[in-house]
């Protein structure tokens, strides 16, 4: 049986190779790098990486392992002749998602305890994930958006709002057909339109709310986590805010300089921290999950009203074709609105989302014709 307390020696190569692997393709960077800023910001990035590296040799080379020659892996030789030829913008996205997978990797591994290297590499994680939104620099909201750690509620309300009615004018217009194909009952069109409606509504207000409260949530836990290590890492955490204002384009004295200032103040320095690195803001984390299910109730039901009201005055193949004719109003509106966000034509947009409605309305109302004949 395994000694459990051996060390793991492929565990311990398989890290010093990715340090390795990750110091040369972060000086290959620098090397490409025009911005002296930024460049700079790599070489110290390498720098980091280099004495990870160094690290886990020295846990080998005690082991009794010996590390052997330095030799770079096809994958990493290959990215580093990217970013030669073409710049290190053709390779950031690539770092960033490899540091962002990585992020967490040293957390379990009980010789990094102490060391300061599981901080390092979620800070990697976050700077370069800010440098990969356009390849120059980012706002926190924006490498929020990249990680996928915090969605927006408020966002652009009327886009949201365009959107919601879509989605409850789209699927009752259909649902409406399906069953007005099938059934001669005007009582049944209507019951069905109307379940549909709020069938629809809560399960958008539903999803809205467990989608808020799991940022919310997550957010919390972000901030917990850094408000922690500001606590018992302070040095790593100016350490990262310098480089993250180094690499929006700060000299090195300015940057160094605001980043001892804001850290004098551990309030002020979460609050910096969780709005640049992490995309939060610390007073409403994403906004009140009950506005949001709410909102998107209404906003759901408002679109789904649209082709119900029609059954609820007129009877047979009048309240059909009013139903699909308001409808088809409604839809061309919600296309050429969705224009206000794209810059298309109007026209373009407004036929489109008309043609694609009905389509689906015309699709149900054809299945329900047939499964009425069969079962009547």
């Amino acid at each position: 049986m395994p000694d459990p307390k051996a060390p793991d020696l492929g565990r311990y190569r398989a890290n010093w190779q990715e340090e390795i692997d990750s110091s040369a393709r972060y000086r290959a960077m620098a090397d490409a790098e025009r911005e002296p800023g930024r460049a700079q910001v790599y070489r110290e990035l390498a720098d980091m990486e280099e004495r990870h590296a160094g690290f886990w040799e020295k846990r080998l080379t005690d082991a009794g392992a010996a590390p052997g020659p330095r030799r770079l892996s096809g994958r990493a030789r290959a990215l580093i002749w990217l970013a030669r030829r073409f710049g290190p913008e053709a390779i950031l996205a690539t770092v960033a998602s490899d540091e962002r997978r990585g992020r967490t990797g040293y957390d379990a591994q009980p010789e990094t305890t102490g060391t300061g290297m599981r901080s390092q590499e979620r800070m990697h994680a976050r700077l370069l994930g800010s440098l990969a939104v356009d390849g120059k620099g980012a706002s926190g909201s924006d490498l929020a958006r990249l990680e996928g750690r915090h969605r927006t509620v408020g966002g652009n309300a009327l886009r949201a709002a365009v959107l919601g009615a879509n989605d409850g004018l789209s699927s009752n217009l259909s649902l409406v057909m399906g069953v007005a194909g099938a059934a001669t009952d005007q009582h049944a069109v209507l019951l069905a339109g109307v379940a549909g409606l709020v069938a629809g509504a809560a399960s958008m207000a539903l999803g809205e709310w467990v989608s808020v409260t799991s940022a919310r949530e997550a957010a919390e836990r972000e901030l917990e986590m850094e408000r922690t290590e500001i606590e018992l890492e302070p040095e790593d955490e100016r350490e990262e805010l310098e480089l993250l204002y180094r690499a929006k384009g700060l000299d090195p004295a300015e940057a160094k300089s605001l980043s001892e200032e804001l850290m004098a103040k551990p309030g002020a320095a979460l609050d910096v921290l969780a709005r640049e690195e992490l995309g939060l803001d610390p007073e409403e984390l994403g906004g009140s999950p009950i506005t949001a299910a709410a909102t998107s109730f209404l906003l759901f039901a408002v679109g789904a009203a649209v082709p119900v009201l029609p059954f609820a005055f007129l009877r047979g193949t009048t309240a059909t074709v009013v139903s699909v004719a308001v409808s088809a109003v409604a839809l061309f509106a919600i296309g050429a609105a969705i224009t206000l966000f794209t810059g298309r034509s109007v026209l373009r947009t407004g036929a489109r989302q008309l043609l694609l409605g009905l389509g689906a309305a015309a699709a149900t109302y054809g299945i329900g014709r047939l499964v009425g004949t069969a079962i009547g």
